[in-house]
């Protein structure tokens, strides 16, 4: 199974970001998926995650209100939507498929990880 995330890139502080990741095997459609970020010199977080169903979204205090989790089953595809960016979401996202039908805020039930997307917001 790979996973191909994309769709980083450079934004201004209050800017907006659409990441996608792509599973290369449509079995991803009955897994929970997630989205990690890793910031230089920070251990790798939790930033949401949602079931294979699309339902039951978590996400992380720091972006509630701002990002969007989605998925496309049929297109084997999670989707981050990421609104009023702020300098501390520059990070390294690292998109994640669940061993379980369900998402997950910790990173032990996610068995596969894409190769990540720089996203870098200037102030």
């Amino acid at each position: 199974v790979q996973l191909q995330a994309s769709g980083g890139g450079l934004v201004q502080t209050g800017g907006s970001l659409r990441l996608s990741c792509v599973c290369s095997r449509r079995t991803c459609s009955n897994n929970g998926m997630g989205w990690f970020r890793q910031a230089p010199g920070k251990e790798r977080e939790f930033v949401a995650s949602i079931n294979w169903n699309g339902g039951s979204p978590l996400y992380a205090d720091s972006v509630k209100g701002r990002f969007t989790i989605s998925r496309d089953r049929a297109k084997s595809t999670v989707y981050l939507q990421m609104n009023s960016l702020k300098p501390e979401d520059m990070a390294i996202y690292y998109c994640a498929a669940s061993r379980y039908a369900s998402g997950s805020s910790a990173p032990g039930p996610y068995a596969y990880w894409g190769q990540g997307t720089q996203v870098t917001v200037s102030s």
